[in-house]
């Protein structure tokens, strides 16, 4: 088994962080990983993005043109990425910001508004964590334990942040569990 997933978004959303942690928790699990971030103007309001690629294989290259999951924070992210996502896939899209779908009928689309479930929680600065816990959630890549002691331990030097993190991916799971799954098979 190979997953890929696409983190994208603007820059200061979170996104490096949120697929840094999901290769964390991967490789706690035993699972080969590669983590391949995207630096540059994507700092200044650009679009950022990282791929994670988690393998019980050895990993032949982390460059992958069509990823089988996408978590789109904005708009520009989701008509770039969307497009290439492989079918039966997990595409996560920001409602909050996003008000289009991808237009396919081939992927489980998961429209959630994590920007106003953050803001709800009380910082818009989660919202990273809401998806990451609704796409943990809906995909199942890494088993739901092993990313919530990723991110405890991500927040250890900054304890009065643990709990709201915590409450961030709760959140975000139990907004992916109540959303009816499309009928996308999706491959074992």
């Amino acid at each position: 088994m190979q997953s890929e997933v696409m983190f994208a978004g603007f820059g200061g959303q979170g996104i490096l962080l949120s697929g840094k942690m999901l290769a964390e928790a991967a490789m706690a699990k035993g699972f080969e990983v590669a983590w391949v971030p995207s630096y540059g103007p994507e700092m200044r309001g650009g679009t950022a993005y990282c791929m994670v690629v988690v393998s019980e294989k050895s990993i032949a290259s982390p460059i992958i043109q069509n990823p089988m999951h996408l978590i789109a924070m904005n708009r520009p992210s989701l008509e770039k990425f969307a497009p290439v996502v492989k079918p039966s896939g997990v595409v996560l899209i920001n409602s909050s910001l996003i008000s289009a779908g991808a237009g396919r009928d081939d992927i489980d689309e998961l429209a959630l508004p994590v920007t106003e479930i953050a803001r709800e929680l009380g910082s818009v600065k989660i919202a990273n964590i809401v998806a990451l816990g609704a796409f943990v959630a809906r995909s199942k890549i890494v088993d739901f334990e092993s990313l919530r002691k990723t991110v405890k331990e991500e927040f250890a030097d900054k304890e009065k942040f643990i709990p709201l993190n915590m409450a961030a991916l709760d959140r975000g799971k139990k907004m992916a569990l109540e959303v009816e799954p499309s009928n996308i098979p999706r491959p074992s």
